[in-house]
């Protein structure tokens, strides 16, 4: 498919096909760059998109353990002194 490029004020854009972008899954927003002299777009991924996934994964292996050293040994400062 072809497409021309267009002037948006100082810059320069393309107009993407409809199709195009449903069949890659592109939304609002893009990660942008040049290599090998072509631009490459891609969807950008959601800050932690992927943790309910990982989370599952550690619990199925046994990995979600707590790393802190037990927390029963409290000191007395910890008990009388330390507002939670």
């Amino acid at each position: 498919m072809r497409t021309r490029i267009v002037k948006i004020g100082n810059s320069q854009g393309v107009r993407i096909p409809k199709l195009i972008l449903e069949q890659s899954g592109i939304k609002d927003e893009v990660e942008i760059k040049a290599q090998n002299g072509n631009i490459i777009l891609f969807p950008t991924k959601q800050p932690r998109h992927d943790w309910d996934e990982a989370f599952r994964s550690m619990q199925e292996h046994g990995d979600d353990k707590l790393l802190d050293k037990d927390l029963t040994n409290q000191t007395v400062w910890d008990e009388n002194e330390w507002e939670w």
